[in-house]
């Protein structure tokens, strides 16, 4: 049996042998996996329950969708700080102390007395949030082999995936003993979490503080000067405002109000979407690697597009939920490209704190201004305006991509 040579990035010799195409991940990436399904459980497990228990509070339906917007506006806040971070003290540190910042604020909305303490808690713990998050993507930029940047990305989001369909699961039973003990249950999983990555992740100082080794950490503007870096901010919009907005805010109000479904119904519409996300997520990471980042984004943000804009012209449960079940395909193929690209912009070399925070502002500033946007056009115009014009936003990502260079091969001076 003959041995494969060490790739870049840490996979240990032999490492997939008989399949020398597909070495065997690193362990340090086995380790973020785990604790991406535990962050995603437990998500999962408020992320139902949250908007009914301000409403607890005796407020509207608007107050309860500020409770929700107000993690990603101070993930927006926030996240110029979290990159810094990152830069200076190394990326595992940033990621511990996030995830125990929003342990305890979650612990804290499970003893909320009135709305405005649920605001506040909820708020302190978006700021956690972007902590985390962007550590957790320059980890992954960082410790995953070059040629395998999209299997990663694929089985980073798919770990996230799982966590999301089993949290509602559990966080629906979970919320029969009372809407507070969701919250206990994961700030529980975020302490596991923090634990996991603290004991079991290597203990290795940022790229760009390694000694005489890499180059300084990669300045905003020489990203800026990338073309594949432009267009992963657009789609990073775009994808924030429909995947992460606009399904979670407007999806479920068209499925009670415009078809007329029960509060399962919502449920059904997010249920098919992570089904078709998962689908396609068991190939498309593969396909990002073998043929290019590019006709990956150009695929996912088309078909996704497309697909959100028809949700707004449905008038049939069934062909609701085909629609929902088409985006999220979509959005599965456009999910461990876009990761990659940007892995490929910064590379293994150096850290990429301030340019992956502004790449996740992007997505934070689209899931914020979407709902808001979408649920404007929905009250003035009806809910096809809504849809269509969230729609016609990822496909203008997908423009975008086609003047982009491919971010697998390193640019020439013209391209960038």
């Amino acid at each position: 049996m003959s041995k494969t040579t060490r790739p870049a990035g840490g996979a240990r010799p032999g490492a997939g042998a008989g399949k020398p195409g597909k070495p065997r991940l690193p362990r340090d990436i086995k380790v973020m996996l785990v604790a991406a399904f535990l962050i995603a459980i437990g998500f999962g497990l408020v992320a139902p329950v949250l908007p009914q228990f301000a409403t607890t509070f005796d407020v509207g339906a608007t107050e309860a969708a500020v409770i929700v917007s107000i993690f990603a506006f101070m993930r927006l806040l926030f996240a110029p700080a979290g990159g810094a971070l990152i830069v200076r003290l190394g990326e595992r540190p940033v990621y511990v102390a996030g995830l125990l910042i929003v342990a305890a604020s979650t612990a804290a909305c499970a003893f909320a007395q009135d709305y405005w303490q649920l605001l506040v808690f909820r708020g302190l713990g978006g700021a956690g949030s972007v902590m985390f998050t962007v550590a957790s993507m320059a980890l992954v930029v960082r410790l995953a082999p070059p040629e395998s940047r999209g299997r990663v990305s694929g089985a980073y989001a798919s770990a996230f995936l799982i966590g999301n369909v089993c949290g509602p699961i559990v966080g629906g039973l979970l919320a029969g003993f009372g809407l507070r003990v969701p919250f206990l249950a994961y700030a529980a999983a975020l302490v596991l979490a923090a634990l996991v990555v603290q004991t079991q992740l290597s203990h290795v100082p940022a790229a760009s503080r390694l000694p005489g080794r890499a180059a300084p950490a990669m300045e905003l503007r020489e990203a800026l000067r990338d073309s594949a870096y432009r267009a992963a901010l657009f789609s990073s919009f775009a994808n924030g405002w429909a995947t992460i907005g606009v399904r979670m805010a407007t999806v479920p109000l068209f499925a009670v109000v415009a078809l007329g479904g029960g509060p399962e119904s919502a449920g059904w519409a997010l249920a098919v979407f992570a089904a078709g996300n998962a689908a396609a997520l068991t190939f498309s990471g593969k396909l990002a690697d073998s043929l290019g980042r590019k006709p990956l984004m150009l695929s996912g943000l088309t078909v996704t597009g497309t697909a959100t804009a028809a949700v707004g012209f449905t008038d049939q449960f069934g062909w609701f939920l085909l629609a929902s079940a088409v985006a999220g395909i979509g959005s599965g193929l456009l999910g461990p490209a876009q990761q990659a690209a940007i892995a490929d912009v910064i590379g293994n070399e150096r850290s990429g704190g301030r340019v992956l925070a502004v790449f996740q502002m992007t997505a934070d500033t689209g899931a914020i201004t979407g709902p808001v946007l979408a649920g404007l056009l929905a009250d003035r115009l009806g809910y096809g305006w809504a849809f269509g014009v969230t729609g016609g936003v990822l496909v203008a990502a997908a423009a975008g991509w086609l003047l982009a260079r491919e971010p697998s091969r390193r640019p020439a001076p013209a391209d960038a």
